[in-house]
């Protein structure tokens, strides 16, 4: 099961799938699991942390608010989405410029990811 195959599968959709927004849907989720996944590995870290790990979190659950409401369809709520996914695509950046200081394996996927989910909500933005 996709989540783009479900969105589709919406009355209010009919089949008429963003292709772009349900990109970021699903990477949003991806972020949400790996940011949280990294801030854990981060607390494991010899040294300073703090700012990583806050940051993880912080991202972990902007990412999570953003999939779960761009994935509902009933309704308008255009111009709070748009907002949402800017504000997204500013938490990954942020995430990924915080990891990037860091020489470890999990802040380097991180640091990926965010970037990955910050151009999708940034090309969902375009296409809305």
């Amino acid at each position: 099961m996709s989540i783009a195959e479900m969105i589709k599968s919406h009355p209010d959709v009919a089949g008429h799938l963003n292709e772009p927004l349900a990109t970021a849907i699903r990477h949003a989720m991806f972020c949400a699991a790996i940011c949280n996944s990294c801030a854990d590995a981060c607390s494991a870290e010899d040294g300073d942390m703090r700012q990583c790990i806050r940051m993880c979190s912080d991202c972990a659950d902007m990412c999570d608010a953003t999939f779960k409401i761009a994935t509902r369809r009933t309704g308008d709520n255009e111009r709070l989405l748009r907002k949402l996914l800017e504000l997204c695509a500013d938490y990954c950046e942020a995430c990924a410029e915080e990891c990037g200081k860091h020489d470890n394996d999990h802040c380097r996927r991180c640091a990926e990811m965010c970037r990955e989910c910050a151009t999708d909500c940034q090309t969902a933005l375009e296409n809305l």
